[in-house]
């Protein structure tokens, strides 16, 4: 097996180190020792087939080296760790990215599928070279596929047909992306499959024979026209011509053109020659000449395309392009690393995935998988077309794109201040689908008009549906706001609650972290476009809002306790009360923790449900939202005789990180009138210090007197008191 693959690797790679491929090998049959494929073959067996199909590929060291260990984490001892330390961080990075691949299983949820897709696409826009390990794995393994039960066949299948071949179509690798195509169809459509096997097999001798007439006509014909060249004919795919049947509803009998004629010549030069020479010889079919050479496809395929009409009056296709081009179209991205001394820079394959980065760009704003896997399959595996700017510079968009597909595909300004187009010379409507070879040129107002909702059926580019949406989402967010805000109360009042009591402190902090937003405004706007439903947020606000409730009241039940155990004599009594709730003192209250109020701060009271009035400080930022939605329920308070009463107060200290500074700030606190409840210093940042105290007081005026003395230390920035 490791002759095998150092002949394929001597055969196409350059400058592949062996000894690491060797020791790859030897470490990967170690691994795998005790393990059987589902053949009852060795498990190496499969690690080298990848390797050996990356070596077909031309791949460097380090790709071939992962291929050989792509399992090895995943299905072994050996750890990313071991990876590092036996080979390098490149290998083990290559062998971990295509591990988490590995994970990706097609499943009948779109949720789930959506989200290995995007995690694939990361992986592919950090390392390239992953997903051609993964390409080259899925490709054995579907080779290997019949040993597997019946279900798992179509499953696999069908996510080869959905992921795994539009994926090698954009990477340009036409070579793989056929098999794989093929492989599936064979699996999800069997029937079809053998039958188109049967039909071809009864007339491969009459047509190698027709295609062998015509290859020697054109060799004739280009021999004395002095252009070198190399022509063979290569039969279609399976898939292909099942495609072909189904999408012009023709019998196999109906299609003539089974074989395309490849033409492989020196130069680009030479290709129009021999373009010319073959419609000389044979008459071209209007309409069936596509210049891929003059405009290449995203995926990098060079080539000119031309159905013709051959001896006895058959049609059959025929391609011509340099043999430079044959490479790139056959192994696509990789021949980046078969065919040039050296890999390109990674500003030149960057370029060439230009694609990949629109998808990342567009999939981060699309939150619904259904479409997500929709735009994602659109974008992988559609036909283009190709237009020109009235500069002449080329664009290329989706099948059937519109004016405005172009203008935002130009710049989003352009976009969203379009009103019109001119197609070649004459004005078209926005609705109208470019044809290639056309120019357009787009209207636009000199203020940004904004697009219109209907646009988002109209357009056919993803980049441009994102970019519309995010106007509407941006435009509208006010009128979202409030209408998200009345769905949240409207939700919860179905449940028996007020909203008001469930947005606020750390209820409102961490509802807003769990939906990655920054303000209650971004959660209402959201729920008002329908991006959050108000009943997931209601549900998530409701669950902690009983926790905080439960955990409010036990933390201050365990608070009291323990005051009322080292402090009897600063309890307050019934004729000293420490709050008068307008004027009763003889009312159940409680202190808030959200902003711990002492005597002598300006405070406020609310009324809670079964837990008497809580007691806040009036700059308290709960207070403001209380104030906006439940003034009804504030109270008027004040500080009554607060003789012997003590109150929790909580202070931050900001200080230049130096040895002692905490010590010399407890020494303060132990001098003055108050105690030490709790102290928490965080590590310095950027040599800053952090320290958070909690401490028992009697009055306001106590606790400014101690910040006041703490903040003549040396090297403290600033003393305050915490709010909530």
């Amino acid at each position: 097996m490791l002759k095998k693959l150092i002949e394929k690797i001597d055969k196409n790679c350059i400058n592949v180190d062996k000894k690491m491929v060797e020791k790859a090998y030897n470490l990967a049959d170690e691994a795998h020792k005790q393990q059987k494929r589902e053949s009852g073959e060795p498990y190496i067996m499969h690690p080298v087939e990848v390797a050996c199909i990356l070596a077909e590929m031309g791949m460097d060291t380090s790709t071939i080296t992962a291929g050989l260990l792509h399992d090895v984490i995943e299905d072994t001892e050996y750890t990313y760790e071991d990876i590092c330390s036996e080979f390098s961080v490149e290998v083990a990075n290559l062998v971990d990215g295509v591990t988490k691949l590995g994970k990706i299983q097609y499943k009948t949820k779109e949720e789930q599928q959506a989200d290995n897709v995007r995690k694939m696409l990361l992986a592919m826009a950090k390392d390239i070279r992953v997903i051609l390990i993964k390409l080259a794995d899925r490709m054995h393994n579907m080779r290997t596929l019949k040993y597997m039960p019946v279900e798992k066949q179509k499953e696999k299948a069908k996510e080869t047909f959905d992921i795994y071949a539009p994926l090698a179509h954009r990477l340009g690798m036409s070579k793989i992306k056929w098999e794989l195509e093929d492989l599936a169809f064979r699996y999800i459509n069997p029937n079809e499959y053998y039958f188109i096997v049967r039909k071809i097999s009864e007339k491969r001798e009459e047509r190698e024979e027709y295609i062998g007439e015509v290859i020697q006509q054109l060799e004739n014909n280009l021999d004395r026209a002095g252009i070198s060249s190399e022509i063979d004919g290569r039969p279609k795919h399976f898939y292909s011509i099942y495609r072909k049947m189904v999408n012009k509803n023709k019998t196999i009998d109906q299609i003539f053109d089974l074989t395309a004629v490849r033409i492989l010549v020196e130069t680009v030069k030479d290709c129009y020659a021999a373009l010319g020479i073959v419609h000389t010889i044979y008459k071209p079919i209007p309409g069936r000449f596509k210049d891929y050479i003059a405009m290449p496809k995203p995926n990098m395929y060079q080539s000119l395309h031309s159905t013709v009409i051959g001896p006895q009056g058959k049609p059959f296709e025929i391609q011509i392009r340099t043999f430079a081009m044959h490479k790139t179209a056959e192994y696509g991205i990789a021949a980046h690393w078969k065919y040039k001394e050296g890999v390109e820079t990674a500003d030149d394959i960057d370029k060439k995935l230009t694609w990949l980065r629109e998808i990342l760009e567009w999939q981060r704003e699309t939150s619904d998988a259904e479409e997500f896997m929709e735009g994602f399959k659109i974008d992988l595996f559609s036909d283009e077309v190709f237009v020109f700017t009235p500069k002449g510079t080329v664009i290329n968009l989706p099948y059937e794109a519109t004016p405005i597909d172009f203008a935002y595909k130009i710049h989003t300004d352009i976009g969203n201040r379009c009103t019109g187009a001119k197609v070649s010379g004459k004005m078209v409507p926005l609705d109208y689908h470019l044809k290639t070879g056309e120019i357009v040129e787009i209207i636009a107002s000199t203020t940004p008009k904004g697009p219109s909702i209907d646009w988002l059926s109209i357009v056919k580019s993803n980049q441009a549906k994102s970019k519309i949406r995010a106007w509407f989402k941006k435009a509208k967010r006010e009128e979202n706001i409030v209408k998200g805000k009345e769905l949240l109360e409207k939700e919860t009042k179905k449940q028996g609650y007020n909203f008001g009591e469930f947005a606020k402190g750390e209820i409102l902090e961490t509802t807003l972290k769990r939906y990655n937003m920054n303000s209650i405004d971004d959660l209402y706007a959201a729920v008002g476009v329908g991006a959050v439903t108000q009943s997931n947020v209601v549900l998530k606000l409701k669950e902690l809002y009983l926790k905080s409730a439960k955990h409010e009241v036990d933390d201050w039940k365990a608070v009291e306790e323990q005051l009322n155990k080292n402090n009897k004599q600063n309890r307050p009594k019934k004729d000293q009360p420490g709050i008068i709730v307008k004027g009763e003192s003889n009312l159940l209250v409680r202190f808030a923790k959200c902003c711990n109020p002492v005597s002598g701060d300006e405070i406020v009271g609310y009324i809670t449900k079964g837990r008497g009035v809580s007691i806040h400080r009036k700059d308290c930022k709960n207070v403001d939202f209380l104030l906006k939605n439940e003034d009804n329920k504030l109270i008027e308070v004040s500080w009554g005789r607060p003789k012997g009463a003590e109150y929790i107060a909580e202070i931050e200290i900001s200080a230049e990180d130096r040895e002692g500074i905490l010590a010399e700030a407890m020494e303060i606190i132990s001098n003055s009138n108050t105690y030490l409840y709790a102290v928490n210093a965080k590590p310095p940042k950027n040599g800053i210090a952090t320290i958070n105290i909690k401490l028992k007081i009697s009055s306001v005026d106590d606790l400014k007197l101690v910040m006041k003395k703490i903040k003549r230390i040396r090297n403290i920035i600033d003393v305050y008191r915490t709010k909530n």
